[in-house]
């Protein structure tokens, strides 16, 4: 006797059934097979910190095409699953989750806040695995990856104890994104640009010894000015060159300021006097390099003024510069409000406006890392599709600087690098280092996590094994396809080499 068709097709009845007979069977599971030709796509992990969307289920749909395509056509196909710890994004849901649970972080301690977000990661990581087969994807469960499993930190440690070896790793003082809610660095591609309305303040500062003349400058933020150590013009504009080389006195604070001469300065913007605040804004810090200028950080972490900025300390940033704007029109030295939108950064987690602040920080020198990408692409190693995007690759390029890969927070991977509480000794090594080689006394591990894109970048080869030496790295390296969708840094590819 024959079934009756249901009207209308319920996917609960069939599909479940049908994706576990897949699975047992084996069908997406890849071997080495030296008689067959490897092909191999590397999933992008997605973040354990909540649910796929519409977004994953396209890219993820993209993939499955692909591979399923090359098994029929007698490659032996892999391709590889795995999620992401997401540092930064997973720290900030469960610290949202303990806030409404009435827990501090600082409460809990490191070793109690980590152990929340593996019981996140358990949580999450499986739903969104669960969520990937109710899609039939047809990756190869059984080499399932995450990129703080035990393999993944084997090779995260040998990356940055081989890098800082060559001299492609250092720690040191730059300019950067600071996050003041979550406090931490953040990188470009995790800022995102909203056009707010505002204003240009325009601003009287005294000339030292000629009584009654001023060099009038405009910002949209005048707390800044309290880091002020120069006001620069263009070397070109006839207006100010006599001004070239005399000295300011920088109001409110009466510090002495050069002004100096350089090309950065857009004459044809504004006043053309541009105040450099070498410590809060990236311009003015290479303008600062150029003229070994001070770096006066005038920020606490959390955005409030600190002892740098003399009676405003404590305030919090917006509050400081209402008090600063008032106290400059009483003194006769604020000119003019005019009205200007513009566009300011926030952070892409929390919804804060991001603060340019000189930070102690670990670096990835990319001059000479990024040129094995750029030539890859130029000889046709690697193609970008749709061909277009070889213009915003090469824009970025073109235009890398040093990587900040430190970060202010506790689930990831710790930086293994280790101080000395007695001579002050730093070593930087894979394995834990807990006595100073040179006195005997305890050593302290930086606090200090690495950028979970760190990482995820060696992800193409961390699943396979490496550092170890596996035939799985041989025979499936290096992949051949990767299927992702547009992110706003193109530094979000994925290495191709294994270094």
């Amino acid at each position: 006797m024959s079934r009756q068709l249901e009207k209308t097709y319920d996917p609960s009845d069939i599909e479940g059934r049908l994706y576990q007979k897949w699975m047992e069977k084996g069908y997406f599971h890849a071997k080495v097979d030296k008689t067959r030709k490897p092909f191999t796509i590397i999933m992008p992990p997605p973040n354990v910190t909540g649910q796929l969307h519409m977004g994953h289920a396209l890219d993820n749909t993209m993939q499955d095409i692909l591979i399923r395509y090359k098994r029929m056509q007698g490659y032996e196909a892999l391709w590889q699953p795995g999620t992401d710890h997401a540092a930064i994004s997973t720290e900030v849901k469960v610290i949202e989750k303990l806030k409404n649970e009435g827990i501090d972080k600082k409460d809990l301690g490191r070793e109690g806040f980590l152990k929340e977000c593996w019981d996140w990661r358990s949580k999450y990581g499986s739903r969104i695995v669960n969520q990937l087969k109710r899609l039939g994807t047809s990756a190869d469960w059984d080499r399932e990856r995450f990129t703080m499993d035990e393999g993944s930190t084997a090779a995260v440690m040998e990356t940055f104890t081989g890098l800082y070896k060559k001299g492609l790793i250092y720690k040191g003082s730059r300019i950067g994104n600071w996050c003041p809610v979550c406090k931490t660095s953040i990188s470009d591609a995790e800022v995102e640009y909203e056009e707010q309305a505002g204003f240009f303040w325009h601003i009287n500062y005294p000339v030292k010894g000629e009584e009654g003349r001023f060099v009038e400058i405009a910002t949209t933020r005048p707390e800044t000015m309290l880091g002020d150590t120069a006001v620069a013009v263009n070397p070109e504009d006839e207006r100010y060159k006599d001004i070239v080389g005399k000295t300011l006195i920088l109001p409110l604070v009466n510090r002495e300021i050069p002004v100096i001469a350089d090309s950065y300065v857009d004459k044809e913007f504004g006043t053309g006097c541009v105040k450099i605040t070498p410590a809060h804004d990236p311009n003015d810090f290479e303008v600062g390099k150029r003229h070994d200028l001070e770096e006066i950080n005038i920020l606490n972490d959390d955005a409030t003024i600190n002892e740098n900025g003399g009676k405003y300390a404590g305030m919090d940033r917006y509050e400081a510069r209402k008090v600063i704007v008032a106290e400059l029109e009483a003194m006769g030295l604020l000119v003019k409000v005019v009205p200007h939108s513009h566009n300011v950064g926030t952070h892409d987690r929390c919804g804060t406006t991001v603060e340019p602040m000189v930070k102690n920080q670990w670096f990835v020198k990319m001059g000479e890392l990024i040129k094995p990408a750029v030539e890859a692409i130029k000889n046709g190693d690697i193609k970008l599709l749709p061909e277009r995007m070889e213009r915003t690759y090469f824009n970025w390029t073109d235009n890398i600087r040093d990587w900040c890969i430190s970060r202010q927070l506790w689930w990831g991977h710790r930086i293994p690098a280790y101080y000395c509480t007695g001579c002050g000794k730093m070593v930087v090594d894979a394995k834990k280092v807990e006595v100073c080689p040179d006195c005997g006394a305890k050593m302290e591990q930086d606090p200090d996590v690495l950028d979970t894109w760190f990482s995820s970048a060696l992800w193409p080869f961390s699943t396979l094994g490496w550092p170890e030496k596996t035939e799985e790295m041989d025979y499936f390296y290096p992949t051949d396809v990767l299927v992702t969708g547009q992110r706003r840094d193109p530094s979000t590819l994925y290495c191709s080499t294994a270094l």
